[in-house]
């Protein structure tokens, strides 16, 4: 498990968003402006590393710059960082993945309010509006050399033991509406290819992100990634019911930045780099 160092980490992506460039603020910003994000505590490339690097940290940073606020980033596990955004201990989240059930947790985009109404006027009420997210990334299936288990882009087929996923990911609803038996056991998702190697799971549902980074691992000489992915989804900031109550006007403005610095030229091209794929994730 990555080392504790959240208060560290806090101070110091404080320092880097605000020092990022060189005219970041013409004046201190203001002590309401402070918006604290929770992120899980877990390298995901090339969207994030726990020292404040990747794409995500980028976007964030440029929004901060262009609104004139500070992003207090404090990285924790996930399920707790969750937990913190629905008792309205922190003022949002990322990267975070849309489900109807995570509604109770937070506000979306385009779907928001303490009952989870929707804004009107949305094409599709009951969803988050993907032009607001941070970037879109996908799900794979993870198998050891010599296993049958296989996944067509439909069907799961000889699948003789539980399917792996991290614990408090929605992949785990994907799994469990395909009727696979299900192991949400893992914290980490080194923790989980472990207990693929094991035998204590028959496949391992990981983030593309995660999958990318442990096929450059050792390990990757005992395992292999099915080309069809499970799923792909987009992934949002996503921001307490507490503060989109109290600032539901920063709320619009930040989700808005979103989107205008993820689709400027500058951050296309630098998606690009890391990614490979033109302006917009996988």
């Amino acid at each position: 498990m990555p080392p504790p160092v959240p208060r560290l980490l806090r101070l110091g992506l404080i320092a880097w968003s605000i020092g990022a460039g060189p005219a970041a603020f013409a004046a201190p910003p203001a002590a309401d402006r402070m918006v604290s994000l929770c992120f899980e505590r877990q390298e995901v490339l090339p969207w994030r590393t726990l020292d404040g690097g990747g794409l995500n940290f980028e976007l964030l940073g440029d929004v901060a710059r262009r609104l004139g606020v500070v992003f207090d980033y404090q990285s924790m596990p996930w399920k707790r960082c969750l937990e913190q955004v629905k008792e309205n201990r922190v003022d949002g989240a990322f990267a975070v993945s849309f489900s109807r059930e995570r509604l109770e947790v937070g506000a979306y985009p385009g779907v928001h309010g303490d009952d989870g109404r929707a804004d009107p006027g949305r094409a599709d009420p009951g969803r988050a509006d993907p032009d607001k997210r941070m970037h879109v990334d996908r799900y794979v299936l993870v198998r050891r050399k010599g296993s049958r288990v296989d996944w067509d882009g439909k069907h799961f087929a000889n699948v003789d033991g539980r399917i792996g996923f991290q614990l408090g990911y929605s992949v785990g609803d994907f799994l469990r509406a395909q009727n696979v038996p299900v192991d949400e056991g893992s914290q980490q998702a080194d923790e989980l290819v472990q207990k693929l190697l094991a035998g204590r799971v028959a496949a391992a549902a990981l983030g593309g992100g995660d999958a990318v980074r442990v096929m450059r691992t050792p390990v990757a000489q005992q395992i292999e990634v099915l080309p069809v992915p499970l799923v792909e989804k987009p992934y949002y900031l996503i921001l307490s019911r507490a503060f989109v109550a109290q600032q539901p006007e920063l709320a619009a403005r930040i989700w808005n930045a979103i989107e205008e610095v993820r689709t400027s030229p500058a951050y296309r091209r630098r998606e690009r780099e890391l990614t490979g794929q033109p302006g917009g994730g996988h």
